[in-house]
């Protein structure tokens, strides 16, 4: 009897203690969710078009190559690196973890869609990545960013996510000719939605086009340059005052960009005379292969032993100190991969910033719950891309 009335006589919680119990609850759920299920991304620029486009929200699965436990915890909740409004980083580094991995449902493979911190957002200029402070070192030297800009810099999970197509796996073999993708020898998939800048050659007159095939511009009175899908191109060699298509290609095999801004990885144009249509082969790193350290090659593994590898890195008269002992070798750590967009003349993908390590891989783009064009949610909903597999898009 004494119990049942203790029972009943226990003080009911208060309405704001009840909304701020489930508020921490969905806080805590949502958290779990988005750090080992899946997580939601949009697309914030064209490089993936037209199998992404603008303003595609789309799921991230984690799962799909097993969830990583975050390397830096001690963080805002549901915010990536940026606090929303306020500005000002959104975590701190007090405590960071190694690098873990559980597991998943398999690996990362060739074509795969994915998102990743981009290795280049360890280091921003403004707290949205905006500006890319490497790009700008090559344009005007280190100390002189250092000197005009607010440098911000970021650990690996709390980098600047990007998405981009998966073209090489570790061992993988990457080289581009004349704009075209090659994988250790073969071509690589043409995809129907992948795009590129062509010349299209006219009788004089311009070229009648479909509205869909997109516009750069005009280069002389028989000259157009458009930015074409895969499966536009036959029709555009159709369409009435054109005489000819063919891919723009800016600079031929073994000519380097004149300008540092256009540059691409290593960044060596001594030894590497590659450019943005006519690059490698390049070699994608794999662990537990060894490779020989030579002055010529030493740049394409400068940020891999250095930044991605966490080893001291020291260059003394053409020697390798790392970590402190002479070496002349260096055994790869962790799996890299090979990162590109689809939109190949309007993308920042590893061919200007290398390799993508396995610890900055984030999950696997899965499919699309929302997508809206320029005139916004209520007057351009893209009813024929929701709920679509990513792999059912870029068909």
């Amino acid at each position: 009897m004494a119990l049942w009335k203790k029972k009943e006589n226990k003080k009911k919680k208060s309405w704001w203690r009840e909304w701020l119990d489930a508020a921490i609850f969905a806080i805590i759920a949502a958290t779990l969710i988005r750090t080992f299920l899946f997580e939601a991304y949009t697309i914030p620029s064209g490089s993936m078009e037209g199998t992404m486009l603008i303003n595609d929200y789309l799921f991230v699965s984690k799962l799909a190559y097993g969830p990583r436990i975050p390397m830096t915890p001690l963080a805002v909740p549901l915010v990536h690196n940026t606090m929303p409004l306020t500005g000002g980083k959104s975590y701190t580094t007090a405590v960071q973890w190694k690098y873990h991995r559980l597991p998943g449902f398999g690996h990362v493979q060739r074509n795969d869609v994915v998102v990743f911190n981009g290795p280049n957002g360890d280091t921003a200029i403004d707290e949205h990545g905006e500006i890319d402070y490497y790009q700008l070192c090559r344009l005007y030297g280190r100390d002189a960013v250092y000197s005009k800009f607010k440098i911000i810099t970021h650990p690996t999970d709390k980098k600047d996510n990007l998405i981009k197509r998966c073209i090489g796996i570790p061992g993988d073999v990457v080289e581009v000719k004349n704009g075209r993708v090659y994988v250790n020898g073969q071509p690589n998939v043409l995809y129907p939605h992948a795009k590129l800048n062509y010349l299209v050659h006219t009788n004089g007159m311009a070229p009648s086009l479909d509205e869909n095939a997109e516009f750069v511009q005009q280069l002389d009175n028989n000259t157009y340059l458009y930015n074409l899908e895969n499966d536009q191109v036959d029709g555009v060699k159709k369409a009435m005052n054109v005489t000819g298509v063919e891919p723009y290609i800016k600079d031929p095999a073994g000519v380097s960009p004149l300008q540092p801004g256009e540059w691409v990885f290593p960044l060596d144009t001594a030894n590497f005379k590659w450019n943005r249509d006519n690059y490698g082969p390049i070699t994608i790193p794999k662990a537990g292969v060894t490779v020989q350290l030579t002055p010529q090659n030493i740049a394409l593994y400068r940020r891999v032993i250095g930044n991605y590898e966490g080893n001291t890195l020291a260059e003394q008269n053409g020697k390798f100190i790392i970590n402190g002992k002479e070496a002349t070798s260096y055994t790869f750590k962790m799996d890299y991969y090979w990162m590109m967009g689809d939109n190949r003349h309007n993308s920042l993908d590893s061919r200007y910033w290398g390799f993508v390590p396995i610890d900055h891989v984030v999950g696997k783009a899965w499919f699309v719950w929302l997508s809206y064009g320029d005139g916004g949610l209520l007057k351009d909903m893209r009813w024929g891309r929701l709920l679509h597999s990513i792999h059912s898009l870029e068909k």
